[in-house]
């Protein structure tokens, strides 16, 4: 405790020095948190986008309909399992959907593509898909309509208030066909998904089908991607192994890979950044040894023990660590707090590039614990391998040398 006090002292005896070392620390701290969270915050905007569209956070199936996405491969789950994932405190929203392929014809056109039944209200708050309306208008619970996504509307020159004929299978061999006005287009920013087919209602799906009272899958949305494995566990539990219960993360291994590659040009960033923490602490603490090369020179002569010396050295690097990082970490919450709640807009040229891949033109940030805690345990574990320099300094101090400098 008497080396510690006596590092502190010693710390505010050259106040610009110690200062100099705290900003460095200081601002290192806060540039990799911001850095950090934004690569969160990105991340997290680009899967609630993606998970909204497709596959939701977390999807009960058939267990065989993953591999097999047949319509045969269907279910129909009880009330009280359905009443019990409401009620999960991490779930948002629960929606049903039915999903199988057919042929899609009007006149002398055809082409082949998904037949997707939803349940209109809750999909508002799940998929948005009333958002991506650029003709018509959205469909309602029992609507009759369908909405047709732009390509396959543009293909078979269909427009708002045409008519379009589907053929398919229907649940175990059942001829499925039928006639259905076109209440809406679909225009989705993101291309692939202008070639997906045509929406309806549930219930329309399920006539269609010959699969009353069957859906293919339940879509869940959760109130951050970070309790995904929590609700998940929850529901499996639910589910009691009768059912699948997929996560994002199974369901879309594309974007995956994408966000794990994306993840390691991130940390080469991080890395290169560090390293410039590194050396700045690395720097200031060199400068510091170099100035007070004299002083330790005398405190050895006079009978300090070196290793007694180099400890007041050491808890004197540590303490500036300690200083610099807790002061990062105090201004860079608020900073972070306040860019969650008002993300940076884009320049208009990098806003367009965002718009065609369906993102909204903002610089999100996150508040994942991770992006601080790695933060702070990494800048002081660059301050703590920086701290032995002074140590290794005064072990191979020439005391006759330093008393000349």
């Amino acid at each position: 405790m008497k080396n510690i006090r006596l590092a502190w002292r010693n710390l505010w005896r050259n106040k610009r020095r110690t200062l100099i070392t705290v900003a460095s620390i200081f601002f290192g701290v806060i540039i990799s948190t911001l850095m950090n969270s934004m690569q969160d915050g990105t991340y997290a905007n680009m899967i609630d986008m993606m998970v909204k569209l497709s596959s939701g956070y977390i999807q009960v199936q058939n267990p065989e309909f993953k591999d097999n996405k047949s319509i045969n491969n269907v279910f129909s789950p009880t009330q009280d399992q359905f009443q019990k994932i409401t009620e999960i405190k991490e779930v948002t929203t629960v929606t049903q959907r039915l999903e199988s392929f057919a042929l899609l014809s009007s006149g002398p056109n055809t082409r082949g593509g998904a037949v997707i039944g939803f349940e209109p209200e809750n999909d508002k708050q799940t998929s948005n898909l009333q958002n991506w309306i650029s003709r018509g208008e959205f469909i309602e619970k029992g609507d009759k309509g369908v909405l047709v996504t732009f390509n396959v509307a543009k293909h078979l020159n269909l427009s708002v208030n045409d008519t379009i004929v589907l053929i398919s299978q229907g649940y175990h061999g059942v001829t499925a066909a039928g006639k259905y006005p076109i209440k809406g287009i679909l225009t989705f920013s993101t291309p692939q998904m202008n070639n997906i087919g045509v929406f309806m209602d549930l219930q329309n799906a399920q006539q269609l089908f010959s699969a009353e009272g069957m859906i293919t899958s339940i879509l869940i949305m959760v109130d951050d991607y970070t309790n995904v494995l929590s609700a998940q566990h929850k529901i499996s539990e639910i589910a009691n192994g009768s059912l699948a219960v997929l996560n994002w993360k199974e369901l879309n291994p594309e974007l995956v890979q994408y966000i794990e590659s994306d993840k390691y040009s991130a940390y080469l960033m991080l890395g290169i950044l560090y390293i410039v923490i590194g050396f700045g602490i690395f720097g200031t603490i060199i400068m510091m040894v170099a100035e007070r090369k004299r002083e330790l020179g005398v405190m050895v002569a006079v009978g300090m023990q070196k290793y007694k010396l180099g400890t007041v050295l050491f808890y004197e690097t540590i303490l500036i660590g300690l200083v610099g990082v807790l002061a990062g970490f105090v201004v860079s919450v608020p900073i972070i707090l306040f860019l969650v709640q008002n993300p940076i807009t884009l320049p208009a040229e990098m806003a367009e590039i965002y718009a065609q891949y369906g993102f909204d033109p903002y610089l999100f940030f996150g508040t994942a614990p991770n992006v601080f805690i790695n933060q702070v345990l990494t800048v002081l574990i660059i301050t703590l391998v920086v701290s032995l320099y002074p140590i290794f300094k005064v072990k191979n101090l020439i005391v006759s040398k330093a008393l000349r400098a």
